[in-house]
């Protein structure tokens, strides 16, 4: 498995815990930091890691409208956990990771979806994140 997969799959496993518990997302990642260090048998939290999960902390408001805004018929907080941070790193990556090609991030999400939710979960990701990549030049006129 790619370096770069593995660090979005461990991002998502930490925005995921971090929904689950209701925990603010960098101190779930601060665990698992520390548990990296004290445990040789847990892997470090690589730079790619890192990024994505403090990018989402530092967008997460705007990420969730976003998703909320285009998600036809699924309010953010009725969605199902997996997919809503799916969604949430996905989002992050293809709009604010320029060094991510906008294909690789999505087909990395609907990847995430394949094998973490369900049968309707991959398509329903692809599309999301398909429409938010139309909005694109105009969602990074709005951040400058």
């Amino acid at each position: 498995m790619a370096a770069r997969n593995k660090a979005r799959k461990r991002a998502f496993q930490i925005l995921f815990e971090a929904d689950q518990r209701g925990a603010d997302v960098q101190s779930v990642l601060a665990d698992w930091m520390r548990h990296a260090r004290t445990d040789p048998r847990q892997p470090p939290v690589n730079e790619y890691t890192l990024e994505l999960v403090e990018g989402y902390a530092d967008h997460t408001e705007r990420i969730d409208e976003l998703i909320a805004t285009y998600s036809v018929d699924w309010e953010l907080d009725r969605m199902p956990v997996v997919d809503r941070n799916i969604l949430r790193l996905g989002a992050y990556e293809l709009i604010w990771v320029d060094g991510t090609p906008d294909a690789v991030a999505i087909d990395e999400a609907v990847q995430l979806a394949k094998e973490f939710s369900t049968d309707d979960s991959p398509a329903f990701v692809n599309g999301l994140l398909g429409r938010l990549k139309e909005l694109k030049p105009g969602l990074r006129r709005e951040m400058r």
